[in-house]
């Protein structure tokens, strides 16, 4: 796989390497002082030190406190709108009723999931157009907000759920957190594996029970639901059963979703953790040393050497390299081919007068 296209243009010169014999060794340096630790896991402003790094989203620079009630507010909007409506126009849908308030709460939640069972259905222009923009609304809103809950929901039940995996052999906090973020993507696999298992069976025993279903059509129902079928030969049709049905489609069909979405990343982190093991494994060729001498002096340094084999790991490409080198090129006015203090200095003073 190794590629023997330099890594990095040939704009800087890199400075040639010396012979061991003519300069004392010293200690290599492993990283650098100002970078962060692998295992580093910021928390939230609150002081909760159980949280860990979530992708950002459009609430992504709002301070912690203010992202949950913003996203608290956003869907208790869209929710209290959407019912306010379909309950205004009650009389311009048709199917099987219990409650006004109820069923219009009910029917926003099925049509924001885009369910659909059938069991409630537009009966007027006025009703279609409104089904129309709330189902558009609603999927944007579990892509943008809810998704985001439930990723929070899941990463709070992952040091649980590794704990229990390893009550025994891992001690301390920080050895935790370490291995927790290495294996983020299988934890979140096996924790909403957990939760859909725990609504499959919920939602079985509650159609079986309440319902009045026999198992079959229970479970039947359960999977439609969750996976947004909705046939419609069966739904819920009393009111407690719609009133469960408002919170457990909601939370079911979210979960269904992030549990096919973490299936494919494990594949994913599967092929690329085979492939970095590859790699470190093959023996290393001339072919190779020749492809990672970025200033053909025949002579490999440590850090050519790490550009090579990060690059034949997928993990950067050509792209990445040329832009940090541009970087690099504007920062090292002087051409030495190194970057010092008085370089940065040098460099801001520059943009300062430029701008």
């Amino acid at each position: 796989m190794a590629s023997n296209q330099p890594l990095v243009s040939g704009s800087v010169t890199l400075k040639t390497q010396t012979s061991n014999v003519d300069r004392p060794k010293k200690r290599r340096v492993r990283r650098a002082r100002s970078a962060p630790l692998a295992h580093f896991v910021p928390t939230d402003a609150n002081g909760d030190d159980d949280a860990l790094l979530r992708s950002e989203s459009i609430f992504g620079r709002l301070n912690p406190t203010l992202k949950k009630v913003a996203l608290s507010l956003t869907v208790i909007v869209y929710m209290g709108l959407g019912t306010i409506c379909f309950y205004t126009i009650r009389n311009q849908i048709k199917g099987k009723k219990t409650n006004a308030i109820l069923d219009a709460l009910y029917f926003c939640v099925v049509t924001m999931t885009t369910v659909g069972y059938g069991d409630l259905v537009p009966n007027s222009n006025l009703a279609k157009l409104l089904a129309c923009a709330f189902v558009f609304t609603g999927m944007a809103l579990i892509g943008l907000i809810l998704a985001k809950a439930a990723d929070y929901l899941v990463e709070k039940q992952e040091k649980l759920l590794f704990r229990a995996l390893h009550m025994y052999k891992i001690d301390g906090e920080i050895e935790v957190l370490k291995e927790v973020e290495h294996n983020r993507v299988k934890y979140k696999f096996y924790t909403t594996s957990i939760l859909l298992v725990v609504f499959v069976v919920t939602g079985t025993i509650f159609l079986y029970k309440v319902e009045k279903l026999d198992l079959v059509d229970a479970f039947y129902c359960v999977c439609s639901t969750i996976t947004t079928l909705g046939y419609g030969d069966i739904s819920f049709s009393s009111k407690g059963g719609r009133v469960f049905a408002v919170f457990w489609i909601l939370t079911g069909t979210i979960c269904v979703a992030k549990f096919f979405l973490y299936v494919a990343e494990v594949n994913t982190e599967n092929r690329q953790r085979a492939l970095v093991k590859w790699v470190l494994s093959r023996r290393t060729t001339s072919l190779d040393l020749e492809a990672a001498d970025l200033d053909n002096d025949g002579v490999v340094g440590a850090a050519e050497f790490v550009l090579f084999k990060l690059k034949e790991m997928g993990k950067i490409c050509q792209q990445d390299i040329s832009v940090i080198m541009e970087e690099f090129e504007e920062l090292d006015l002087d051409q030495s081919g190194t970057l010092t203090v008085s370089d940065i200095a040098l460099a801001q003073s520059v943009e300062t007068r430029s701008s």
